[in-house]
C-alpha cells in the first residue's frame, strides 16, 4: 500500500507537472508581472518561429515547382511542412520557459 511519500518514484509526470506550477507561481509572487515590452517581444519572436520557415518552405517550393514544371505541388507541401516545423519550434520554446 502506497502513502503517496514515493511519487517521485512511479514515473507519473503529473508529480513534475505540480511541482512546477508551484515554481511558476513563488517566481510570479517574487518577481511580479513581467513588462508589457517583454510580453510583445516574446509574442513577436513566437511569431517569426512561425513565419520564417513558412518563408522559406514557399520559396523552396515555388522554386522546385518551377524547375520541375510541377504546378503548385512542392509549393503546398513545402508551406505545410514549413508551418508544421514553426509550430514545433514555437512549442519548444514555451516548453523550456
Amino acid at each position: 500500500m502506497s502513502d503517496g511519500s514515493n511519487n517521485e518514484d512511479n514515473g507519473n509526470g503529473l508529480y513534475r507537472s505540480v511541482e512546477q506550477r508551484a515554481e511558476r507561481r513563488a517566481r510570479w509572487e517574487r518577481e511580479g508581472e513581467r513588462p508589457l515590452w517583454q510580453n510583445l517581444s516574446m509574442i513577436g519572436s513566437l511569431g517569426w518561429l512561425v513565419v520564417t520557415p513558412t518563408i522559406l518552405g514557399a520559396l523552396l517550393g515555388r522554386w522546385l515547382d518551377r524547375t520541375y514544371d510541377q504546378g503548385v505541388f512542392w509549393t503546398g507541401s513545402l508551406i505545410f511542412l514549413g508551418a508544421a516545423i514553426g509550430f514545433y519550434l514555437v512549442w519548444q520554446r514555451i516548453q523550456s520557459d
